[in-house]
């Protein structure tokens, strides 16, 4: 079943359920995939759909970082509600250990051994971790194992 259709079905749940914070989550979320689909003029495939759920999830990463530096409690409260709707359409995280089992097998298919090379390892684990690991946790990881 297409992420779409999940979200059509979860739109209509809430709707009847009269979630009013869910339904406008899901409603967001429905505009972004639609958006995507009119861009590429073509339905998305699982890949496509992943990248728009990541995308999703990492503004409202953002906005909480920069609400809890702003200490708007009421606005850290909303988004906190909202990424845990988002979190429910994507794929399971990966733990730090799993990632860093991913970096040190990137590392050692590009031969990397300084810093210099971050690029290249982020190059080759990022396409594997796509919407299952946030991408600064990523970043940190691969620089630890880099120094």
């Amino acid at each position: 079943m297409s992420l779409l259709t999940t979200l059509n079905d979860d739109m209509k749940t809430a709707m009847r359920a009269k979630d009013k914070e869910s339904l406008q989550v899901i409603r967001m979320l429905k505009a972004s995939v639609q958006n995507e689909q009119i861009k590429l003029g073509r339905d998305l495939n699982e890949d496509e759909e992943l990248t728009v759920l990541s995308r999703e999830m990492k503004q409202r990463r953002d906005s909480l970082a920069e609400f809890e530096k702003a200490d708007r409690q009421d606005l850290v409260d909303k988004v906190k509600k909202e990424m845990v709707i988002v979190e429910k359409y994507s794929p399971a995280q990966l733990s730090n250990e799993e990632i860093t089992e991913i970096v040190k097998a990137a590392i050692a298919k590009t031969g990397a051994t300084s810093a210099k090379e971050f690029g290249k390892v982020m190059g080759v684990v990022m396409p594997q971790v796509k919407g299952k690991a946030d991408g600064n946790a990523v970043n940190a990881i691969v620089k630890e194992l880099l120094q």
